[in-house]
């Protein structure tokens, strides 16, 4: 019979209790409880995080996991509310100028970017957070609802969108005003974007039908990406072009799918708790935040998306 030591070239080792391990696949023996055990992966997860202060949809989000911004929405009427989440908790900021819902969001929890959106009709407006306070920046060429957006507050991006017709429009901002971008190849609503100005992906969205499609944005123009394997509109975006999450959104139903990215295809996730739409998201594929949108009632729930971690398994013969 073949032997782990032949297979491996070392031997199982013998220990009284678990040793602390960060290896995959490591295996021993536990004398005291007569066992085989091995470190094994239990993959990504959601968890619940702290609930969103005011409920409400059609959000924007920006920054990280522990340090995220949320802004805009619509609640019964659209929504000048920002929130701040420090990895626990949300707390009150300063109000964004322009009340509106489905805005694009970018940057950071301390220099965050608005753009776009609809309040009594599509917006060109732009604002600027430091932390504190919202003021006015560059407004966009086209006034638009439901773009994609990537990027920081001093280059920042937005994609497709509707003005009266779904836009393949992109432009990218240098922290004072917008200029025209390479077009997106499918002219498409309700998308996630992520990652950088010069690194961007786009998403998800609704063309003629919810799409699958992805693209990736190198400064200039758009080419194809893998396509989501779920087609989906009003879903959440975070990570970078080559490591991006989406989560979330509107298929034939609901939906609570998460996927992951490796800059030339999408696998499929651990899902989310609680399928929702109009949801808003910032962070990384390994940290993810997700936050508010739509169940069958506007919601304040935040998730929190976790990268794999290592636990200790008993291997048994079955």
């Amino acid at each position: 019979m073949t032997t782990y030591k032949e297979i491996f070239g070392k031997y199982v080792r013998n220990f009284s209790s678990d040793p602390s391990s960060d290896i995959e696949g490591q295996i021993w023996y536990n004398s005291t409880s007569g066992t085989f055990k091995s470190q094994v992966s239990i993959g990504a997860a959601w968890a619940a995080g702290g609930n969103l202060g005011t409920a409400r949809q059609a959000m924007a989000g920006a920054g990280t996991q522990t340090a995220g911004l949320g802004f805009g929405g619509y609640t019964t009427a659209n929504s000048n509310a920002t929130e701040e989440y420090d990895g626990s908790a949300w707390t009150a900021g300063g109000n964004i100028g322009t009340a509106r819902n489905f805005l694009g969001g970018a940057g950071t929890q301390t220099a965050g970017l608005g753009f776009g959106g609809y309040s009594t009709a599509n917006t060109n407006a732009t604002e600027e957070y430091d932390g504190s306070t919202w003021t006015a920046g560059g407004n966009l060429a086209t006034a638009r609802r439901s773009p994609g957006s990537a990027g920081t507050q001093t280059a920042g991006l937005a994609a497709g969108g509707v003005t009266t017709v779904k836009v393949s429009t992109t432009e990218e901002y240098d922290g004072s005003a917008w200029t025209a971008g390479g077009s997106l190849a499918t002219a498409r609503s309700d998308l996630a974007g992520c990652g950088i100005q010069t690194l961007a992906l786009a998403f998800g969205g609704f063309s003629t039908a919810n799409t699958n499609a992805t693209e990736e944005y190198d400064g200039s123009a758009w080419t194809a990406g893998g396509n989501l394997n779920t087609a989906r509109r009003f879903l959440g975006g975070a990570g970078t072009q080559t490591e991006a999450l989406g989560f979330g959104g509107f298929s034939t139903v609901n939906s609570n799918a998460t996927e992951e990215y490796n800059g030339a295809s999408w696998t499929n996730g651990t899902n989310m708790t609680t399928a929702r739409t109009y949801i808003a998201g910032c962070g990384t594929q390994t940290a993810g935040l997700a936050f508010g949108g739509k169940i069958t009632a506007v919601t304040a729930a935040t998730e929190e998306y976790t990268d794999p971690t290592l636990a200790v398994q008993t291997i048994t013969t079955s």
